[in-house]
């Protein structure tokens, strides 16, 4: 297991949940949630600097089936200008199938009331998709997920020339 304090973002169209790990990468605990929009990027960077991360960690949308959806395309884009500003650190787009299900499920049990979850559903979203890198990490010794390639010249964030996704 790498040595290193991991953020967790997961992105949502409102709102964007964000999580750290310990340096040892066992345990991933919630740190905010950040409104998304102007100034977004600025204060995950921010988080990335002041924890001083190994790495950041994306959930990228998916569909039961494993295919990308809309929101998948929506994820990349924001994790590459996200890339631009958080560089040499290095991003990591991670499925997070059912990760804001079982935040929900985790919050309910814990007490937390329906209309109460909005708050920090997405910083609970963010610690379950976190924990699950970490823990994936460490079963395996394989850092989790995969990279996000950098934009070829030529195409936009996100992009690729060959019109299909990184793998």
């Amino acid at each position: 297991m790498r040595h290193g304090v991991r953020i967790g973002v997961d992105v949502g169209s409102v709102r964007i949940g964000v999580a750290r790990s310990d340096p040892s990468g066992l345990l991933a605990t919630p740190v905010e949630t950040v409104r998304r929009g102007r100034g977004d990027l600025a204060r995950i960077a921010e988080i990335a600097a002041e924890h001083e991360a190994i790495e950041i960690v994306v959930g990228l949308p998916t569909s039961l089936s494993g295919r990308e959806s809309h929101a998948a395309g929506a994820a990349r884009e924001f994790a590459a200008r996200l890339a631009v500003r958080v560089a040499p650190v290095p991003i990591r787009l991670v499925d997070e199938r059912l990760t804001t299900v079982s935040a929900q499920q985790g919050l309910r049990s814990s007490g937390v009331r329906a209309r109460n979850q909005r708050d920090v559903i997405d910083q609970a979203a963010a610690v379950v998709l976190l924990q699950a890198a970490l823990d994936g990490e460490r079963a395996t010794g394989n850092p989790p997920g995969r990279p996000l390639e950098p934009p070829r010249p030529g195409t936009g964030p996100g992009e690729e020339a060959s019109g299909g996704t990184a793998r």
